[in-house]
């Protein structure tokens, strides 16, 4: 494309395992005080929403009802068991499991067991995001939140609509369906960042009086809480969503090497971070013309399971952030101080981490709380319209308007807590950012699941 090409060094010599696949439309007592404290919560939400519903009638008495259930947590080695078929035994006690069982007839049963647990997860799930879209302040009103909710309350009526599942027709009939909504709900992040522009234009127009300070009328979007709150809740939830609907779909396809579904158990971070230094680097050169050099050091030889979109999509979030604060920072067509990637772990170690490390100036400390806002971005304006009248179907794409809006870091975090990790940012001003990827070694945190 004209662009320099971009180089990386790898220290030392590491093998290669590469883990990205092809690319495809890819406990405790129910009397405890947490469970108490959450079917208030559940109760409470619901009565407002009676009170406050926009939604028809006969949805909102649909939503209600789903959205009354609990929700079931699942862990990365509950679907790893799960898709090998470990847990059939639990659905079909009174078969034994012997040898030749893992074998065409086990994938059919597994299948089986995967649909009807989703044909009862997901309605519960949607419910309670549907309560939440219909409550939240401000945000509730915009355009785009109201497509979003639309798309909800669709995919709530045609999944509890859908027979119990009993016969493999059923579960391909079932397939077919979840594979449509899961196409359907492919840009839903495109659609809620419509309608955080939608509000930020609504405050600045002056449509929301009560959003400014009363004193000097400035905009705090990043001190919005219930909004923050509720996006946090809503991404959450949605990674969920995706990953239960993404596995089920994964697992019908031809099986790749060393995969469960869409999950690794042999990921590679090195590879990971190779496969997103190239992407990070064509998006900064496509900016800038030129791209600093990433060097990757530490455990290079790592390999744990996990889901490597997930982490791909962290990585060169960091990666492109990194990269565009040191040529910003430092100037088109000067001499960049590299970026480096550190992998580290060990035996006894909890967390796999990975630091990515840049030289591009820092953050203010007074910034740093506002980089995990949804409502708060340094865009250009020209960016920020461009999204309103971009009609791509796929939100995480190199060339998707999310890479410049401010969301990819808030995102990226709640891809990293899913199973238990995290994210932070460590900053000096005037120097550089050291960025902090944690995840669990594992697999056995549940899911947060938002109430």
């Amino acid at each position: 494309h004209g662009f320099k090409h971009q180089t990386y060094r790898v220290l030392p010599a590491a093998s290669s395992l590469c883990c990205i696949p092809p690319s495809s439309s890819s406990s405790s007592s129910s009397s405890s005080p947490n469970n108490k404290m959450a079917r208030r919560g559940m109760v409470s939400r619901a009565k407002k929403v009676q009170m406050n519903s926009t939604l028809p009638d006969d949805v909102a008495a649909l939503v209600q009802k789903h959205a009354m259930q609990p929700q079931t947590s699942a862990s990365l080695q509950t679907l790893m068991k799960t898709g090998r078929g470990e847990l059939l035994s639990k659905t079909y006690k009174e078969e034994s499991l012997s040898e030749t069982f893992h074998t065409k007839t086990a994938t059919k049963r597994i299948l089986l067991q995967v649909a009807s647990f989703l044909r009862r997860e997901l309605p519960i799930r949607l419910a309670h995001r549907i309560q939440d879209l219909d409550c939240v302040p401000l945000m509730r009103d915009m355009p785009s939140v109201i497509k979003v909710k639309d798309i909800y309350a669709q995919s709530l009526l045609t999944l509890s609509s859908m027979p119990k599942i009993h016969t493999s027709a059923q579960e391909e009939d079932f397939a077919n369906s979840l594979e449509t909504l899961y196409q359907r709900h492919s840009n839903v992040l495109i659609q809620m960042a419509k309608g955080a522009f939608e509000l930020r234009a609504a405050v600045r127009d002056g449509q929301i009086k009560h959003a400014r300070t009363k004193t000097s009328g400035a905009l705090h979007f990043e001190q919005m809480e219930e909004c923050h709150d509720f996006l946090d809740r809503f991404y959450m939830s949605r990674v969920g969503i995706r990953v239960l609907a993404g596995q089920y779909l994964a697992l019908r396809q031809p099986p790749l090497e060393n995969y469960i579904g869409m999950i690794c158990h042999q990921t590679s971070p090195l590879e990971i971070v190779r496969h997103a230094v190239d992407d990070a680097s064509m998006m900064c050169c496509r900016k800038f013309g030129d791209a600093p050099e990433v060097i990757i050091s530490g455990r290079l030889d790592l390999t744990f399971p996990y889901i490597p979109t997930h982490l791909h999509y962290i990585l060169l979030e960091l990666l492109k952030n990194a990269m565009r604060a040191t040529v910003e920072h430092h100037g088109v067509d000067n001499h960049y101080p590299p970026v480096r990637v550190i992998i580290a772990d060990g035996n006894e170690n909890e967390d796999v981490v990975i630091k990515v490390a840049d030289e591009g100036g820092g953050i203010p400390r007074s910034h740093v709380k506002k980089i995990w806002s949804y409502l708060f971005t340094t865009a250009n304006p020209s960016i920020q319209e461009s999204m309103m009248t971009f009609s791509g179907d796929v939100d995480h794409s190199v060339d998707s308007p999310l890479a410049g809006l401010g969301y990819g870091l808030p995102i990226s975090r709640s891809y990293a807590r899913y199973f238990g990790g995290d994210v932070s940012i460590m900053s000096m001003e005037g120097y550089g950012t050291d960025a902090f990827v944690y995840l669990t070694r594992m697999g056995r945190s549940r899911e947060p699941l938002p109430v």
